[in-house]
């Protein structure tokens, strides 16, 4: 039998570091008794996997790292979304569930079904989403005892062309993407990231996925935790839907290290 999988990782970076670079897409990763509650499989399954994977978004982080002056804390998810989905809210604020992809997916990327009807999600929610939500908060809570403020950058990637299920994906579908918070995205962090990915052939702002992961704890009412979201289009840096990086991934994550080193004076 082989071992369970991780379910998350804090990698650890400078003590006086205030940045976590959260990747929660980017493992394909499905625990054995998760597959058995799963009704793709085969071609199917792994299909699914190359939509809906953030592919080599943990390697992105990775790299830009390795050569940041003042290194990162990381948060990385080991597991696919199709076990849960981090970012999503569990309750009914979520608007994935209109499509079936709340915090347990029940439909694929084309409406498909992907769990039986009337699934229970609860037992997921509370072996993977709440403890990953828990570890999360307390890294946060770490960097604002270490330095007096934490931010949070998701790093994310999304298709060139819109899959079926994405709510809002007749808009604009720029080589970045920039998902802002009202509350937790001062103007500061927003001009420092457009400069940072500025080579890439433009930023855009929430189009097509809008917003940024702040733990609930802090969310709308700690201004001390600032928060972005960094969607890079998949044809940038890799083949689609599923395929290998290619010489753009260097580049972005250089780009990444330079957001994440301008920060120290944020």
């Amino acid at each position: 039998m082989s071992p369970a999988p991780t379910p998350f990782q804090l990698l650890p970076g400078a003590a006086g570091s205030p940045v976590v670079l959260h990747v929660p897409h980017s493992s394909r990763t499905i625990p054995d008794h998760v597959l058995h509650g799963i009704v793709l499989g085969g071609e199917a399954l792994e299909g699914e996997l190359d939509h809906i994977t953030d592919s080599h978004t943990a390697e992105l982080a990775a790299g830009a790292s390795a050569v940041c002056a003042v290194t990162p804390w990381r948060f990385v998810n080991g597991l696919s979304r199709l076990v849960v989905d981090p970012e999503r809210f569990p309750d009914d604020r979520e608007e994935m569930q209109a499509v079936g992809m709340g915090a347990v997916y029940t439909r694929t990327t084309h409406g498909a079904p992907l769990r039986p009807p009337g699934d229970a999600q609860e037992p997921l929610l509370d072996r993977y989403f709440h403890p990953y939500a828990g570890a999360l908060t307390a890294a946060v809570d770490e960097r604002l005892a270490a330095t007096g403020r934490a931010v949070v950058i998701d790093v994310h990637s999304y298709p060139s062309t819109a899959l079926p299920y994405e709510l809002h994906g007749a808009g604009p579908r720029p080589p970045v993407c920039l998902g802002t918070d009202g509350f937790h995205t001062p103007p500061g962090l927003l001009a420092r990231a457009e400069a940072a990915f500025a080579g890439f052939g433009g930023t855009g702002l929430d189009s097509p996925f809008a917003g940024t992961y702040v733990p609930l704890k802090h969310y709308g009412t700690d201004r001390r935790v600032s928060a972005l979201m960094i969607e890079v289009r998949r044809d940038l840096y890799m083949t689609e839907p599923g395929g290998p990086a290619g010489p753009g991934l260097g580049a972005l994550a250089s780009a990444l290290a330079r957001l994440v080193d301008s920060l120290a004076d944020l």
